[in-house]
């Protein structure tokens, strides 16, 4: 069974471009250390302190030896004390979560769906 860790962060208004840098480094480090990154989500519209991020990984037990491989990490050392150092994490939640909705079905295209790149979101 593979769960999702969802991880809540409170940050720094004023600290989205130094977040947004922080979750890019992460990028990298996270699948290289066994974690399934989904993304990281910086404010874009709404709240200006509330971004997430997620992950699955395939038990609490490969969690812990994740959470040792990144801690070990040469990026992952730098980027939390790149967090340390500039302070723009406020808080941080996590919460383990499993799927219960699926399989899923295709998402249903309608005719009236238009695209970006024809100028209006989908």
């Amino acid at each position: 069974m593979t769960i999702t860790c969802f991880i809540r962060y409170e940050i720094d208004p004023f600290g989205k471009a130094a977040f947004e840098q922080y979750a890019r480094a992460w990028g990298q480090a996270i699948p290289r250390c066994g974690a399934d990154l989904i993304g990281y989500y910086a404010p874009h519209e709404g709240s200006a302190t509330t971004a997430y991020a997620a992950y699955n990984i395939e038990s609490l037990a490969a969690y812990e030896a994740y959470r040792a491989r990144l801690a070990a990490d040469p990026a992952g050392k730098a980027n939390y004390e790149f967090a340390r150092r500039e302070k723009f994490i406020l808080k941080e939640d996590r919460v383990f979560l499993k799927l219960v909705s699926g399989p899923h079905g295709p998402r249903q295209v309608f005719k009236t769906d238009v695209t970006v790149s024809e100028g209006i979101e989908a």
